[in-house]
């Protein structure tokens, strides 16, 4: 990547951040036939893309606050990503347990609905329960006072190993993308974008990068680059925190979700079945520091606790959870009171200077916020008009079975083969971005994460040629870092 980077001249195409959207408009802009190049200061999917509650959903909450145009929009997205990233994104089913005689009718047909809007891109007939038949698909569901529920189906997926895929994808079409690379400058030419200054953090080296267009895909740093490129700039983005608890199945054994449609928050709670494990989320909690390793607080986690153990039978304590992450939502900003009722569209923007700027937006409608900032970029910046194929276009791995994403029972061999894959193939620099995003080890269980550590840091100082000092510090990093996750 680093050769490729030095022989080309001038790019048609230079993305900066290596998230859901940035990874999403290298795929667009490549397989369009443009010269591409991205650049990550961390690793990709390092933030809020691999921070999220696995969904691929339209947006039950979205349908609440009567935000029409987004569901539709998200739901179709949904059908064409289940399409096209089948190893990673699979038909989830969800109950909405009712509690009160006016929420089998309210959520039934607020469901039917959702079901009308995806059309023939529905995963599935959402249906009205009996207790019985309820109890049946949620067991430990809390069984006082339930007076059956409704089912609806909803895509779930493995958002780290997406992002992963969607960088491979570019890279086939020729992009070339660098993680550890950080744009640190904009080059302007009679008050024009003309490139980017790039540190690469692991070598030490300085590159100075010539582009057609520059775009801002920086998620909850994009105010950041946006005040690179104008000291002036006033923020855009109001950061939102949402953190997830992983516990075991026995809290929700079976293949089903959970969806409660209100917290006292009024956001959605969710208990979500994920790599035999069952994650539980999300919060809502306005952020000031925007940082790239966020951590989840007290009471947010006691939030979770205390409403999920409305529930269910068996009521999760602290010793039940295996890990704790934390996410932040780059929300535009409106005058609105609560971060949960801002609202999850995004915003494309042209500065004077040039720089495209996407902000806002979510995983699951990555592909089509993709495909209007290249078009931008068209009509705007003066690339040549070239038609978007993504909507057919599938992510590399489709035809593979599910990736390994947990390493718990693996024999040392089967370890060594994964690790070796991730560095040569998936560009993995750390380990954490073998134990956290190339497998989801961090995620589905930190103490086990922190054990293998040492581990990890032996097979791959081997394959990336590293010394000692790389392996202690590696392992140190990780274990600061991973303290983190655990409680």
């Amino acid at each position: 990547m680093i050769q490729q980077l030095q022989s080309q001249p001038e790019w048609d195409i230079c993305i900066i951040g290596g998230g859901a959207t940035g990874l999403g408009a290298a795929v667009d802009a490549a397989s369009r036939g443009f010269k591409t190049v991205l650049f990550e200061k961390y690793d990709f999917g390092k933030g809020t893309s691999s921070r999220s509650t696995k969904l691929v959903h339209g947006g039950v909450r979205y349908l609440q606050q009567g935000n029409i145009k987004l569901v539709m929009e998200a739901l179709k997205e949904r059908g064409l990503l289940l399409h096209n990233a089948p190893h990673l994104v699979h038909n989830q089913k969800f109950v909405v347990p009712n509690y009160k005689w006016w929420e089998k009718p309210f959520y039934g047909i607020g469901l039917k609905i959702y079901d009308w809007m995806a059309g023939s891109l529905g995963l599935g007939p959402s249906e009205l329960l009996s207790k019985e038949e309820i109890l049946a698909l949620a067991p430990t569901l809390e069984p006082e006072d339930l007076m059956g529920g409704v089912v609806y189906h909803d895509g779930q997926f493995d958002d780290a190993r997406l992002a992963i895929d969607l960088a491979k994808t570019a890279a086939y079409y020729n992009a070339v993308l660098l993680n550890y690379a950080a744009v640190n400058g904009l080059l302007k030419k009679d008050n024009k974008l003309i490139g980017v200054t790039v540190n690469d953090t692991i070598s030490g080296h300085n590159y100075t990068i010539h582009a057609k267009v520059v775009i801002n895909a920086t998620g909850v740093f994009t105010d950041h680059i946006m005040q690179l490129d104008d000291a002036a700039h006033e923020p855009i983005i109001t950061a939102s925190q949402g953190i997830h608890i992983v516990v075991d199945k026995e809290f929700l054994p079976g293949d089903t979700a959970i969806m409660i449609p209100r917290t006292d928050d009024g956001r959605v709670l969710f208990a979500v079945p994920w790599h035999n494990k069952i994650v539980l989320g999300t919060t809502d909690t306005a952020i000031d520091t925007i940082t790239e390793e966020p951590i989840a607080q007290k009471q947010e986690i006691d939030f979770i606790l205390t409403h999920i153990s409305r529930y269910l039978t068996k009521d999760p304590q602290y010793s039940d959870i295996r890990s704790i992450f934390a996410g932040l939502r780059p929300l535009i900003k409106a005058n609105k009171k609560t971060t949960a009722a801002l609202s999850r569209e995004h915003l494309i923007d042209v500065a004077g200077s040039g720089l495209l700027t996407i902000a806002g937006g979510k995983w699951t409608t990555y592909r089509k916020m993709a495909e209007e900032v290249i078009d931008t970029a068209i009509s705007k910046l003066n690339l040549p008009e070239r038609k978007c194929i993504t909507k057919e276009l599938r992510i590399q791995g489709h035809d593979q079975p599910s990736p390994i994403v947990s390493i718990e029972g693996l024999t040392d061999e089967e370890l060594a083969a994964l690790i070796q894959q991730s560095v040569q193939q998936e560009l993995c620099m750390t380990v954490e971005d073998f134990l956290s995003r190339r497998t989801r080890q961090l995620l589905l269980n930190a103490e086990l994460a922190i054990q293998k550590a040492p581990q990890v840091a032996t097979i791959m100082a081997q394959y990336l040629a590293k010394d000692e000092s790389w392996k202690t510090e590696q392992i140190n990093n990780f274990r600061q870092l991973a303290h983190h996750y655990t409680f």
